[in-house]
C-alpha cells in the first residue's frame, strides 16, 4: 500500500506502517520483501522494528479466499548497537488464520545478519529505500481523484521528475523460500499480502496495517492521516463487498471527468475487481512483473506508480523516472536490498 506519505501516526509509529510488499523469484526460490518505517516521516524516526509487534506474510493457494500459509516474524528490544533478536515461525492450514496459534519455529537470529534454515534464508534491517516516485506527481493525481476532476497536466511535468525518496531509508524484512520447499513448488499460483499486528492490553492481537497492491493508500485514501480507515484492519476476503462501491465510484468520477472511458461506471467496477481483494498474485518460479499488461508478483525495479496511476485514470501516465533511478538500492544477490 506504499505508506510513504507523511502522516502523524506514521511519524509516531512508523515501525507499524507498511511501505511496500514485493514478491519475486530469487536465486534459490520465492522472495517475500516487506518494508516499513520510512525515514520520509522525519529525521527523528525510531529505528528498528517494534518489539511488541508481529510482522506477517500471508499466502493464499490457487485463488483461495483464505490464507493457507503464514510466515510470522517477531523482534526483541534493540541492544546497545541497535541490533534486535528475530524469530520466524510458520503456520499452515487453519493455524495460518489463527492469531492465537503459535506455529512452528523455523529460525532464530539477529537483525543485520543472514539467517539460514531448512528451505529458507531471512534477513532484516535498515536499507536504502528501493521505491521511487516524484511526490509532485502523486499530489497531481490526488487532486484529480479527490475532486473527480480533469487531471491538471500543467501542475507537474515528467521531464522535471525527481525521485523524492532518494536517500531515504526503510526497515526491511527479506524472506527467501527455497524451490525445494514442498509448500511452494514451481507453478503454484499464490496470493500474497502482509500485515503488522500489535499486542493488546487484553492479551490478544490487533491488526494495524496491511499491504497487497502498491499505491493503494496514496491513491484512494491520501487523507487517512490517522489510519482509521476500515481497510487497515479487515481481511482481503471482505474487500470487494465492503469497499467495492467506493473504489468503483471514485474511479468512475475521475475517468468521466477526463473522458477516458465510454462507460465510466463499468470501468470503475473493472478497477475495483482488479485491486480487490488487495492481494498480490504470483506464479511461483516465474519472472515477476507488476506491469501494464501483466501483474505477476512485484519486482523491486517495477514502476508501480506509473502502472497504478495509468490504471485508475485509464490513460497513460508517465512517472518521468526510469528503473535506473533507484538502481543503487537494489542487488542481484541475497538479500536483494542494500543495507543502510
Amino acid at each position: 500500500m506504499s505508506h510513504h506519505l507523511d502522516t502523524p501516526d506514521a511519524a509516531r509509529s512508523g515501525q507499524l506502517y507498511l511501505n511496500d510488499l514485493f514478491v519475486f523469484d530469487g536465486e534459490r526460490g520465492t522472495v517475500f520483501v516487506m518494508d516499513v518505517n520510512s525515514s520520509v516521516t522525519g529525521a527523528d524516526i525510531k529505528r528498528g522494528f517494534h518489539a511488541e509487534a508481529r510482522y506477517e506474510f500471508k499466502v493464499h493457494f490457487n485463488g483461495g479466499e483464505l490464507e493457507e500459509l503464514t510466515y510470522r516474524l517477531a523482534f526483541g528490544e534493540p541492544d546497545g548497537q541497535g541490533r534486535q533478536t528475530l524469530t520466524l515461525h510458520a503456520l499452515t492450514a487453519a493455524e495460518a488464520r489463527d492469531d492465537a496459534a503459535t506455529g512452528t519455529l523455523l529460525v532464530e537470529g539477529r537483525t543485520g545478519e543472514m539467517i539460514e534454515g531448512n528451505y529458507l534464508r531471512v534477513w532484516a534491517g535498515r536499507i536504502a529505500d528501493p521505491f521511487y516516485v516524484d511526490l509532485g506527481l502523486v499530489a497531481t493525481v490526488n487532486d484529480a481523484f479527490k475532486n473527480g476532476a480533469e487531471l491538471d497536466r500543467s501542475a507537474w511535468q515528467p521531464e522535471n521528475a525527481k525521485n523524492t525518496l532518494a536517500g531515504k531509508t526503510v526497515e526491511s524484512i527479506v524472506l527467501e523460500i527455497s524451490r525445494d520447499e514442498p509448500l511452494l513448488p514451481d507453478g503454484l499460483q499464490i496470493g500474497v499480502w502482509c500485515r503488522t499486528m500489535l499486542a493488546t492490553d487484553a492479551g490478544g492481537w490487533r491488526q494495524i496495517n496491511r499491504a497487497g497492491h502498491p499505491m493503494m493508500w496514496p491513491i484512494f485514501w491520501p487523507t487517512d492521516t490517522d489510519f482509521s480507515d476500515p481497510a487497515n484492519v479487515r481481511h482481503p476476503c471482505d474487500d470487494l463487498r465492503a469497499d467495492g462501491e467506493e473504489i468503483a465510484s471514485a474511479v468512475a468520477r475521475v475517468v468521466a471527468a477526463n473522458g477516458t472511458a465510454p462507460d465510466p461506471k463499468a470501468y470503475g467496477w473493472s478497477v475495483a475487481r482488479e485491486v480487490y481483494p488487495d492481494v498480490l498474485s504470483y506464479q511461483v518460479g516465474t519472472p515477476a512483473n507488476y506491469g501494464f499488461v501483466t501483474r505477476n508478483g512485484r519486482a523491486m525495479a517495477d514502476n508501480a506508480p506509473e502502472v497504478m496511476f495509468s490504471m485508475v485514470l485509464n490513460t497513460g501516465i508517465s512517472s518521468g523516472l526510469g528503473t535506473d533511478v533507484a538502481a543503487g538500492a537494489r542487488a542481484d544477490v541475497f538479500p536483494y536490498v542494500v543495507p543502510a
